[in-house]
């Protein structure tokens, strides 16, 4: 993975100051065995004391050296590996932010947080841990190795007759674990999306009261999982009683027959100390060996699935020449545009002309494709059909920044972030207090913001916990307004935003939007109300356009739009027939 590499070169001096540590750690470890030689041969059994504090100093400072060069060699393991998941989990999470809607039509939160948090994490350790550990095992196994035959290359050789079977069952271990490490990892992603659906949505759940239909949907969830901790115990159970039992079948060979060879004055007591203390050297690694090929087929999993999402292609800039508008007037033309969601035309051969200042009323039912219209102008979507034109300009070919901050979009889809109210409303802008109270004001939220505990720094929970829907509906009207009234916003954009607002705050909010002269604005709504003083109104039906014209004109039609005044009128026309 080209990308991989250039996190590891940026990051190259903390993995090699890291490896340097280890080994020097290493060869000071390696002379540990030959001090306690020295000790049994001329110490204990010749009693030759005047020996003992200087081993005993030359031990100290070996142990005293490989705790310091133990310490920098996991503080560069851990900054060099935590660096590189940093670098990774940004780019990651710039990169989501850059993918179109239709990418994430497609997937579900869960997923995208298992690839940002655990796979990341996995990443981490391998870097963070496993590269330097594994070089560090493989030269523990190769100089321990030449030093054993160096001590006794018969007796060695007979030692090295078993690590092939060490090797095999830990191998056989590591990649039956990593099958089901595979089912877990998938499993854990089943659960987390299960959980966190249930607790986003624990209102619907009380509502209905299906607490105990989510309970069970959840033990289920939650029970395959422990299903499959419970066959990665039974791995571990078959495998590791076998490890331990050649391991100490190594070592115990390396004394019996090193024994022998003292018996027979081949070798001192001293040596067969040592000797043991290398073959341990040279069984951990092979012992080892498979948990570290596990580590790495996990990193390379991890790395796969995130390298899957760095694959999916972004959203274009633009498309063709490029133009560079420093100010957009509003002018919005829609020109033969279909859109089709895989094989259905959601939309076929929509055309209207919106001009700079006015108000497009859209009127529908559901799934008729209102939304889809405003998702095309904002170029979430792209038009399989026709041109969508700002300022007679083709939207393709204007800045993707450029297009969006040009456009105020109050979504059906309320949604605030965990943060205060002020930040809610700037969202990421510099926008002065006293903007946000006028945009408050002309919402009717300024009332209820200044009774908060406090007032605009109130920190209001997640998607707007705490608030009622009209009161969330009001902030995030008043998120888009300020971006109207500071400017950079011409076209404002309201889908069905008045829905859970009373008539009296509804009538009060439209009243306020017609003082914002030169913005253009698109309404879309339900509600007659909402939409009778657009200067013009089409009406949708399995996308298409079947009625336009003012409220006046469509009424005097007595088509869609009138059956539509008479559901939610038609018991005040009734009263006013009377009354005349």
């Amino acid at each position: 993975m080209r990308r991989l590499k250039n996190y590891i070169r940026h990051n190259l001096h903390f993995f090699v100051s890291a490896t340097f540590c280890a080994l020097t750690a290493l060869i000071l470890d390696m002379f540990n065995p030959r001090i306690v030689r020295e000790i049994v041969d001329k110490v204990i059994l010749r009693g030759n004391l005047e020996l003992l504090p200087k081993l005993l100093f030359y031990m100290s400072l070996i142990t005293f050296s490989r705790v310091i060069l133990g310490y920098f060699k996991e503080y560069f393991m851990d900054l060099g590996g935590s660096r590189l998941a940093y670098e990774l989990r940004v780019d990651l999470f710039e990169h989501l932010q850059k993918l179109p809607f239709s990418f994430f039509d497609g997937i579900n939160t869960g997923e995208l947080m298992a690839r940002i948090k655990e796979d990341i994490e996995n990443i981490w350790f391998t870097f963070g841990f496993g590269l330097v550990f594994f070089i560090e095992q493989l030269f523990y196994f190769l100089i321990a190795s030449v030093i054993l035959f160096y001590i006794n290359w018969k007796l060695t050789l007979i030692i090295l007759m078993l690590i092939p079977f060490i090797g095999y069952i830990a191998y056989k271990l590591e990649k039956e674990n990593d099958e089901v490490y595979g089912e877990i990892s998938d499993q854990g992603v089943r659960l987390n999306t299960t959980a966190q659906e249930d607790i986003a949505g624990i209102r619907v759940v009380k509502a209905f009261g299906r607490e105990k239909y989510e309970i069970e949907k959840f033990f289920e969830e939650n029970k395959k999982n422990f299903e499959l901790n419970v066959k990665q115990a039974k791995i571990f159970a078959k495998y590791f009683p076998w490890m331990d039992f050649l391991t100490n079948i190594s070592i115990g060979l390396a004394i019996t027959l090193g024994g022998l060879w003292v018996i027979r004055d081949r070798m001192s007591i001293g040596t067969l100390v040592a000797y043991s203390g290398y073959v341990s050297m040279i069984v951990w690694p092979v012992r080892l060996g498979g948990w570290i090929v596990n580590m790495l087929a996990q990193c390379l999993a991890s790395l796969k699935k995130v390298e899957k999402l760095f694959r999916e292609k972004p959203e274009r800039l633009y498309i063709g020449e490029s133009v560079e508008i420093k100010e957009i007037k509003g002018e919005i033309i829609f020109r033969n545009v279909s859109f089709k969601y895989k094989d259905d035309y959601v939309l076929k051969n929509i055309n209207f002309h919106v001009e700079p200042g006015k108000t497009l009323a859209i009127m529908g039912i559901t799934g008729s494709g209102k939304t889809t219209i405003v998702n095309l102008l904002g170029r979430f979507y792209e038009p399989w059909e026709g041109e969508i034109l700002i300022d007679g300009i083709d939207i393709k070919r204007i800045y993707l920044k450029a297009l969006r901050e040009s456009i105020a979009y109050v979504p059906q889809d309320v949604f605030l972030f965990s943060d205060t109210v002020r930040e809610n409303i700037k969202f990421g802008k510099e926008i002065n207090e006293e903007v946000i109270i006028r945009a408050l004001r002309d919402t009717r939220a300024l009332g209820f913001v200044n009774i908060l505990p406090e007032k605009l720094d109130t920190v209001i929970g997640e998607r707007g916990l705490g608030l009622s829907g009209g009161q969330k509906q009001r902030l995030t009207i008043a998120r888009a307004l300020v971006r109207v009234l500071v400017g950079s916003a011409k076209i404002l954009i309201l889908d069905d935003v008045t829905s859970s607002l009373d008539m009296e705050t509804e009538l009060y909010i439209q009243r306020a939007l017609e003082e914002y002269k030169g913005v253009t604005k698109i309404v879309i709504a339900h509600r007659v109300s909402a939409v009778k003083n657009a200067d013009e109104i089409i009406v949708l039906e399995k996308g298409e356009i079947v009625e336009r014209g003012t409220h006046e004109e469509l009424l005097s039609l007595r088509g869609k739009y009138y059956e539509i005044y008479q559901e939610q009128y038609g018991k005040y026309m009734f009263m006013e027939e009377e009354l005349v």
